[in-house]
């Protein structure tokens, strides 16, 4: 891999990040991301698991990507009205 490529890579990565962090709650497909950072699809596709693989990401069930808070995957509090009896 040429050197330059390796600095433009980790140059992206440090942009997709920020803006992830400047954005909580954001939630994009990998067609949504190609588009956003004008990325190929192969490229794209390795700065997602990438992200994944480093836990700052993770993979919705629809696909989608989001970032990790807290050291797991947000969650929606469930909704019901019969409580567990302890």
């Amino acid at each position: 891999m040429k050197r330059e490529s390796i600095g433009a890579n980790e140059d992206v990565l440090q942009r997709v990040k920020g803006e992830f962090l400047e954005m909580p709650g954001m939630r994009l497909t990998e067609a949504q991301a190609r588009r956003l950072w004008n990325l190929d699809a192969a490229s794209c596709q390795a700065l997602l698991n990438a992200l994944v693989d480093s836990k700052f990401l993770f993979r919705t069930r629809d696909g989608a990507f989001m970032r990790v808070e807290h050291g797991r995957p947000a969650h929606a509090p469930l909704r019901g009205g019969n409580a567990a009896a302890a």
